[in-house]
């Protein structure tokens, strides 16, 4: 079945419409073999896959590790391959667990967003996943909800200064080391100032383009529209909260979350819907958007999503939403295949 996308950029391939995300194969959450890890990532390629997402703050390097292991049989041209900048990885003999990771590598992470820092840690990068190029290159985590807001200003003029990260991705990807970058992160205003700043190619940005919230709708996709920016959505389940969970953005979720699940379910309901299949769809549909990229930490978890992509929904459905006030009535809606 073809899920081949829209071109992120004219600079790289293009990339699938569903991806798979790096954070299962880092251990989120819970613990994942490297033989399932290996399993997930081949179902994956089976399904037609061809857009993979990691980062050094995946287990320590742990997701990076696998992903290198599970892919570098597959042909180097086949497929995508995003990784992070930001943090540096420093051996460390007892390791530093993170959360919402629970295991690690024998490493602790330290944070810099220099342009030496960032060209250090794709060549680490490449290291740890024994492969000869990374397709783009996201800043991690570069965000207000990571740091606070005063460290996050004091970050982000060190990241889009002279000598600062946007400056040495550019240099990458002219260099040919990498084919693009953006910011991967959990808010908008990071992005935005990416491109007020620099020229960024794509955005991995997780949480705010969902059947929860669609605040990426207000400026920044218009931008990225005008700019000739792509969105590569992560977290399209918000924390898996809309595939049944109980974490919203990586904490519990609160009442009024799980009130607007509820009426999500019940709209769900009426239609016959599977509402993990709508989260998935609803974000796709956006021209901006070049892929999603869910989770998985097993082969049948991966096939899962790559059914619930492929699922049927009625238009009704669609129309139901907005007239509820569920979806925002400027949101373009999927449509049959």
């Amino acid at each position: 079945m073809n899920r081949k996308g829209r071109i992120v950029n004219q600079r790289y391939r293009p990339i699938t419409r569903l991806g798979l995300g790096g954070t299962g194969l880092g251990d989120m959450y819970k613990t994942t073999s490297d033989e399932a890890a290996r399993t997930t990532v081949d179902a994956a390629w089976d399904a037609g896959i061809r857009y993979f997402d990691t980062a050094p703050h995946y287990g320590a390097g742990l997701s990076e590790h696998r992903f290198g292991q599970a892919l570098r049989r597959r042909a180097r041209a086949d497929y995508t391959l995003s990784t992070k900048v930001g943090r540096l990885l420093v051996p460390d003999p007892v390791g530093e667990i993170a959360a919402p990771f629970v295991s690690a590598l024998p490493f602790r992470r330290v944070i810099d967003y220099t342009s030496d820092g960032v060209r250090r840690a794709v060549e680490d990068s490449l290291q740890r996943l024994a492969l000869g190029h990374i397709d783009i290159v996201y800043v991690h985590d570069l965000s207000p909800d990571a740091f606070g807001r005063d460290d996050y200003e004091r970050y982000i003029r060190i990241a889009a200064g002279p000598g600062g990260a946007f400056e040495g991705l550019v240099k990458l990807r002219e260099e040919g080391v990498i084919k693009g970058w953006g910011m991967g992160v959990n808010t908008i205003e990071p992005c935005l100032r990416a491109l007020e700043a620099s020229d960024p190619d794509v955005f991995l940005l997780a949480g705010r383009y969902t059947l929860m919230e669609t605040t990426a709708l207000a400026e920044l996709f218009p931008l990225c529209a005008a700019r000739g920016a792509s969105v590569v959505l992560g977290g399209p389940f918000n924390s898996g909260f809309l595939a049944g969970g109980d974490h919203y953005d990586y904490m519990p979720a609160s009442e009024d979350k799980h009130q607007q699940r509820e009426r999500l379910r019940q709209v769900a309901a009426r239609h016959g819907v599977d509402l993990a299949a709508a989260a998935l769809q609803f974000g796709a549909a956006h021209p901006v958007v070049a892929a999603t990229i869910p989770g998985a930490s097993s082969p049948q978890h991966l096939q899962r999503n790559a059914t619930l992509m492929e699922m049927a929904i009625p238009a009704a459905f669609w129309q139901e939403l907005v007239s509820a006030g569920l979806v925002a009535p400027e949101a373009p809606l999927p449509t049959a295949a």
